[in-house]
């Protein structure tokens, strides 16, 4: 489980002016959170602080500590705007959890031993097809990352979710949909440039 910590306080002026001065005067970015038994509330975390927490991928699929003047509550990101031009974190929303508050969240894949896999060998190259899981999991479960093995992955091999070793309690969403959501994660095939090659090369022949 994340141990991010993130220190907001209370903020009680509303609307976009309330907002644009808070960001241009004090270098705050102005946020809410929200769900459980609690009534909805406005906050603002520093522009500086969330930028440097945003660099951990974590931060966008664990359960965060938010520490709002002095009172501590778990939550996860739900949604973060940003300029379209600028450098600049422009608002945040939060959502209430408990360890056992079953969420759903886009959880990052990392990819193990592609050089040394099968077909990678073989003179193969990998593709990508998913660089991120989308799961359903309880929020004190949620996994910083999953892990995907390419190790025996052999030259035309296709890998899907269906192959992915998940951590207990965590479950793909689009599986959830059903068979016809089992999606390709990756796969290995050789170069264009070498299909086409030989190709000509049995067209010579002929």
């Amino acid at each position: 489980m994340s141990d991010i910590k993130l220190n907001a306080i209370a903020r009680s002026d509303e609307g976009k002016g309330a907002s644009r001065r808070l960001r241009r005067l004090e270098g705050r970015v102005p946020g809410i959170i929200y769900g459980g038994e609690a009534e909805p509330a406005s906050i603002s975390v520093m522009h500086k602080d969330l930028s440097k927490a945003l660099e951990n991928e974590v931060f966008f699929s664990s359960m965060l500590t938010i520490d709002v003047d002095g009172k501590e509550e778990k939550v996860i990101l739900r949604d973060l705007q940003r300029h379209p031009a600028k450098a600049l974190l422009l608002h945040i929303d939060f959502l209430r959890v408990s360890a056992n508050t079953k969420v759903h969240v886009k959880v990052p894949l990392h990819f193990l031993n592609e050089d040394s896999s099968k077909g990678v060998k073989a003179g193969g190259i990998v593709s990508h097809t998913l660089t991120e899981l989308e799961i359903n999991a309880p929020a004190g479960k949620l996994p910083e990352f999953i892990e995907v093995d390419l190790a025996d992955l052999d030259m035309d091999g296709v890998l899907h979710i269906s192959d992915l070793k998940l951590p207990e309690d965590v479950e793909s969403a689009d599986l959830s949909h059903g068979e016809n959501h089992n999606l390709v994660v990756a796969s290995i095939h050789k170069p264009r440039g070498a299909v086409e090659a030989e190709g000509e090369a049995g067209e010579g022949e002929e």
